[in-house]
């Protein structure tokens, strides 16, 4: 392997378990409605090509919200919605579910490594979807990428990016590689950061659906589809307009922390409900604490009033 090639500090150690015995009959069903979703979009493929653009993409997002929801994700999407043209959507990057959740955004080509050529189902997707293959270990080729993608964006086209070049955790981000960014510039397009969060509904925010280290494919679906009300959140950043940095390394960092901030946010926001929540559950046990109390009062001042109880 390359010495330049990105990789994560991240493990399956980092990942939660969530799933029990009693969730397999729920998982079944969602990994069944999942594979039926792929396989209709795929059958449809060749159908929605032909399709003008407006209702190609309309297409596309309407089905991978519904990709989405057949695993028993959740989606909430803030933000303004991005430019049309010529794009760099760049986010950080923690799931296969990354890959529907922006295209849910705006529907794009995505860089990705080639080795997913060689994935059933998803890779048939990826090729089919007109997706810029790397191959990562050869550092040769990384010009000649770049000239690609931004040959994609002065045609007008969205490109996705996951420029950490791995996946983490989603309890910690790496830093974004520039390569990328010098495609929008040759371009001359904006870039759009978008930041993905996953949490339980309720606040906690959680690892289950993480794609990293030696997992397989397989497990981390079945991971995600055993989980009970698994959210994701898709937060469509300010967008960072053409020319706005005067190299790759400035609209890599502007990117990059236009993320992180938005993690920062996230955690707030997480750790208020978390506060909030366990307040209101003290509330309550102190109240039925009360009334047990007033209970015990009542009967020891009227013992006869409750000797048939």
């Amino acid at each position: 392997m390359s010495a330049w090639l990105p990789s994560a500090p991240c493990s399956r150690v980092c990942v939660e378990s969530v799933g029990s015995p009693a969730a397999v009959p729920r998982a079944l069903l969602r990994l069944a409605a999942l594979l039926a979703v792929l396989l209709f979009g795929i059958v449809l493929i060749p159908v929605v090509g032909r399709l003008a653009a407006v209702w190609r993409d309309r297409l596309t997002r309407t089905w991978c919200r519904t990709i989405v929801r057949a695993t028993g994700v959740r989606l909430r999407m803030t933000g303004a919605a991005p430019p049309g043209g010529g794009l760099l959507l760049v986010a950080n990057h923690i799931s296969w579910l990354d890959i529907p959740l922006l295209a849910a955004v705006r529907p794009a080509r995505m860089l990705a490594k080639a080795e997913i050529r060689q994935w059933p189902v998803a890779g048939v997707l990826t090729a089919s979807s007109g997706a810029l293959f790397i191959q990562r270990d050869r550092l040769r080729a990384l010009p000649r990428t770049v000239e690609r993608i931004a040959d994609s964006l002065r045609g007008g086209s969205a490109v996705v990016v996951f420029p950490e070049g791995s996946t983490w955790c989603g309890r910690a981000q790496g830093h974004f590689r520039r390569a990328a960014f010098q495609a929008a510039l040759d371009a001359a397009v904006p870039v759009q950061p978008v930041h993905l969060h996953y949490r339980f509904d309720g606040g906690a925010a959680t690892t289950a659906p993480a794609f990293v280290g030696s997992d397989s494919l397989l497990t981390s679906v079945w991971r995600v589809v055993s989980a009970r009300a698994l959210v994701a959140e898709v937060r469509v950043e300010p967008v960072l307009p053409a020319g706005s940095a005067p190299d790759r390394r400035t609209l890599a960092l502007a990117a990059e922390t236009a993320t992180t901030a938005a993690a920062r946010t996230g955690t707030v926001v997480v750790e208020t409900a978390d506060a909030h929540r366990r307040s209101a559950e003290a509330h309550r046990r102190s109240a039925d604490a009360d009334r047990r109390t007033a209970e015990v009062h009542r009967r020891s001042a009227n013992p006869e009033a409750y000797a048939h109880l």
